[in-house]
């Protein structure tokens, strides 16, 4: 059984459990709607299609010459910790 399987086949066993408790099934509803708000705003999020077109580009840039380029780890460092 996948992994996938077992987290629904607890999760179903857990809401019917909060399901009994009108405050209980109040507060996971709640919670739910945040999570689901949150899957929805997170810009981060983006299709596979997306993904491997923003690869595509930062290839390009790097073919170009383009971006930045470290000599070594405390350059790297440096400059992310100026972000």
């Amino acid at each position: 059984m996948n992994q996938t399987a077992l987290l629904n086949g607890d999760f179903f066993y857990d809401l019917s459990v909060v399901a009994q408790n009108e405050g209980l099934l109040k507060r996971a509803v709640k919670y739910i709607k945040r999570l689901a708000k949150e899957q929805k705003a997170d810009p981060s999020l983006m299709t596979e299609e997306e993904f491997f077109a923003k690869l595509d580009r930062a290839e390009e840039q790097f073919q170009r010459g383009e971006g930045i380029r470290f000599t070594d780890r405390e350059q790297m460092n440096a400059w992310l910790n100026s972000l």
